[in-house]
């Protein structure tokens, strides 16, 4: 199997030997399976995985697309996932949907 083009980051709010903290895994219950059909709607070349926690609980849920190092704030709804997932397929440009969710 080739690598992915892409890798979506989710944070789960997990901390060694403790229970999750934050908000992280709170605000994304049934969120992870939108994402992984949006993906397949899209025809998108990507991989979710799951992480421990990300350290930005402020701003959470927190979502991070990588190779590219972009980091979303506040993924919390399929709207603000249709908006990433719609700005992988338009190349995430500046102004792209997903801006508003950018952290920076």
């Amino acid at each position: 199997m080739a690598l992915p083009e892409k890798l979506i980051l989710v944070c789960q709010s997990f901390r060694l030997g403790k229970e999750p903290k934050g908000i992280c895994h709170k605000g994304t219950d049934g969120l992870l399976q939108y994402i992984e059909e949006g993906i397949l709607d899209r025809g998108l070349d990507v991989q979710v995985a799951t992480t421990g926690c990300l350290k930005q609980c402020e701003k959470g849920p927190v979502l991070v697309i990588q190779p590219d190092n972009l980091w979303f704030k506040g993924v919390n709804s399929e709207e603000a996932i249709d908006a990433i997932l719609d700005g992988l397929v338009d190349g995430l440009e500046a102004g792209s949907p997903a801006s508003e969710y950018l952290l920076s």
